[in-house]
């Protein structure tokens, strides 16, 4: 169907500041119960020099119509699918708690695609062969919110009202399903370089379990530990941006050097 391609880019992804003379383009992925807006503030810090992709997932917001994708792989396969044709500047990937898992899965097949990211940005999740017994999504309603408050904790009020919470229950509990039935299955690790940031009073990542993603990569891993709990990030986002923009220049300088 003609202009389908460009209907699906528009419906996962969202340009809050276009910049098309960006040297450099950063694909940003949600947390679990998150949409593409908790990425507004890092895309306007960025522009015009970097093109900031927000994906939005299905199921919320203004696809809050269309059913879930139900597994960490479903959502990166139609992610990477959507970047295998965008070589036209360097690429990065970035991911707080969930995204982080959606972005490193994503990264696996650009590689396998031969369109790898120059580099991947994971935040507040441990390592994928870091493994703990959660079940979050098999709690009442209650016990979902239960957990929600014990990770926004003072830093971030993700909760908001009430009614509005139990309204996005069913989006929330779907990305806990995806987040805790989600396990490793690479054969090999990636040839993409990878930065791991983390609160060092995450209850839910230690510093120890972020640090495994090392791991992960046969490429330069680097580690940033920086104060606070899951959603240390917001209290963070100058040293974050500073190290994203100072990769991207870096990377778009380089393609600038093999052209």
């Amino acid at each position: 169907m003609a202009g389908s391609s460009e209907d699906a880019e528009e419906n996962w992804f969202r340009r809050f500041h276009p910049s098309p003379e960006a040297k450099a383009r950063l694909v940003c992925l949600p947390h679990a119960g998150g949409s593409a807006t908790f990425y507004f503030p890092l895309s306007r810090s960025l522009a015009p020099g970097v093109e900031v992709l927000a994906v939005q997932y299905p199921g919320r917001q203004d696809r809050r119509h269309e059913p879930f994708l139900t597994s960490i792989g479903a959502i990166a396969d139609r992610v990477a699918e959507l970047l295998r044709d965008k070589d036209d500047r360097p690429l990065a990937l970035f991911g707080h708690s969930m995204g982080a898992m959606v972005a490193y899965e994503v990264a696996r097949r650009l590689e396998q695609a031969g369109t790898p990211a120059e580099a991947l940005f994971v935040s507040g999740r441990r390592a994928p062969s870091r493994q703990r017994d959660e079940s979050v999504h098999t709690r009442t309603d209650d016990g979902v919110i239960t957990e929600l408050r014990r990770l926004s904790g003072t830093e971030m009020d993700l909760l908001g009202d009430e009614d509005v919470v139990r309204m996005i229950l069913p989006v929330v509990r779907n990305d806990y399903r995806a987040v805790e039935t989600y396990r490793d299955t690479a054969g090999s690790p990636l040839s993409t370089p990878v930065v791991a940031f983390t609160g060092t009073e995450d209850p839910v990542a230690s510093v120890d379990e972020v640090a495994s993603w090392a791991g992960h990569t046969t490429a330069e891993f680097e580690l940033v530990p920086l104060s606070g709990g899951h959603f240390f990030l917001t209290r963070h986002q100058d040293v974050i941006l500073r190290r994203l923009a100072d990769r991207l220049a870096s990377a778009s300088d380089q393609g600038r050097a093999h052209v």
